[in-house]
């Protein structure tokens, strides 16, 4: 059986959850399968634990149009390539409409995985302008045709139905992203925090992630300002989805500074390494997200051993249990996609008050992440994730 997967992000270029769930994904599939990959960006080598990688520039003939239509010269390009394929799995809106014209071009199955969905990110009209407009229409079209949709979590397969009602409820299928357990593992060694200006000796909250809306970062700087004056904060911050925000958060990160000492923010993306020691000496991993239909970096801070203080929205509760592996923080929102608090203040007073209670007990705390250890290695590991993927190929393709 041959496996065609389309992709914005793969090793080395990824940047978030969907790229992560990709790379763990197809460096399983491989051993199982007649697996290829076509990756957007510059050339990269050629095999991936035995998958074959191809990859996607963006079109010359494109460099000044709109990145949403610079998205689809891309999967035009990728279309010819599929012929040949027993299935075509996409990932993301950016490889949705690759999947399916090449699911109609050349007769076979398209699966596509729902990592986030267009129409719950409204904010993207501020990066995309009529992109959105665009890369909402080829999500749509995409779900509504696709032989079998991949949910990351249940509350994910809730949002399609109510996003999608078109979308037939029996092809959506729940599996959950997985981790590493092998590779995120707890490291006592505090050479590279302490290169990072953290101190282990010190008790930390810390928050790592992609600076968007549905991060929720303003509300974690505002709850932190309630932190004992012992506890750091650690950003690890990737680059602000427009300068609008960046300058909110920025603006938010100086007058914390200003009321104490501790915060700190990493600018880049960290190596895996060195991300691994920051969360293992975090005393909690915070998650303030108004949108997150997994959450993968609270499995990567559970498998280092950390406590979890998370909103409860989306995928979140499916992988935190509160009161065991961390605690979650009720979130009810407005129902106009954006996900904004209906109280943003008494979210952030909740918010505070979660962190305060797991970082004023250590004991408690050590407890919560070696249970969350536990939790990720005994439900998400990549192994049952790849098996029950390859039952949903197998429920499409012909006889």
């Amino acid at each position: 059986m041959r496996i065609d997967i389309v992709t914005k992000e793969f090793p080395p270029e990824i940047y978030g959850g969907a790229g992560v769930h990709v790379a763990e994904l197809s460096r399983v599939l491989a051993a199982k399968v007649d697996l290829r990959v076509h990756a957007f960006g510059k050339p990269r080598e050629a095999d991936f634990h035995g998958a074959t990688v191809s990859s996607y520039e963006n079109l010359p003939e494109l460099d000044d149009a709109n990145p949403a239509v610079q998205t689809l010269g891309v999967d035009l390009q990728v279309i010819p390539e599929i012929a040949g394929s027993s299935l075509v799995h996409s990932h993301t809106w950016y490889a949705n409409m690759a999947g399916h014209i090449a699911s109609l071009l050349h007769g076979i199955p398209h699966v596509l995985s729902a990592h986030s969905l267009e129409p719950l990110r409204p904010w993207k009209a501020e990066q995309l302008g009529g992109g959105y407009a665009v890369s909402s229409w080829v999500e749509k079209t995409a779900y509504e045709g696709a032989a079998a949709i991949i949910a990351v979590s249940d509350g994910m397969r809730q949002d399609i139905l109510r996003s999608y009602p078109d979308v037939d409820p029996e092809k959506v299928k729940v599996i959950h992203n997985g981790i590493d357990v092998d590779t995120w593992q707890r490291d006592e060694n505090d050479d590279a925090v302490r290169a990072l200006g953290i101190d282990p000796d010190r008790p930390s909250v810390v928050w790592v992630g992609r600076v968007t809306r549905q991060k929720g970062v303003p509300y974690l700087l505002k709850a932190a300002a309630a932190l004992p004056p012992e506890v750091q904060l650690v950003l690890c911050a990737g680059a602000a989805d427009t300068p609008a925000l960046g300058a909110e958060v920025n603006a938010l990160i100086e007058g914390l500074k200003a009321q104490r000492d501790g915060v700190i923010v990493i600018e880049r993306m960290l190596p895996r390494a060195e991300l691994i020691q920051v969360l293992s000496h975090a005393t909690v991993f915070a998650c303030p997200s108004i949108y997150e239909p997994l959450g993968i970096v609270n499995l990567e801070a559970m498998a280092c051993g950390a406590a979890v203080v998370a909103s409860a929205t989306g995928g979140i509760p499916e992988v935190v249990a509160h009161g065991e592996t961390g605690l979650l923080v009720p979130l009810e929102q407005v129902s106009d996609g954006t996900g904004t608090p209906l109280d943003p203040d008494k979210f952030v007073a909740d918010f505070a008050a979660a962190m305060i209670e797991v970082v004023n007990d250590p004991t408690r705390a050590r407890s919560m992440g070696e249970k969350g250890r536990q939790r990720a290695t005994d439900h998400f590991s990549w192994e049952s994730i790849v098996e029950q993927t390859l039952e949903v190929y197998k429920s499409v393709l012909p006889e």
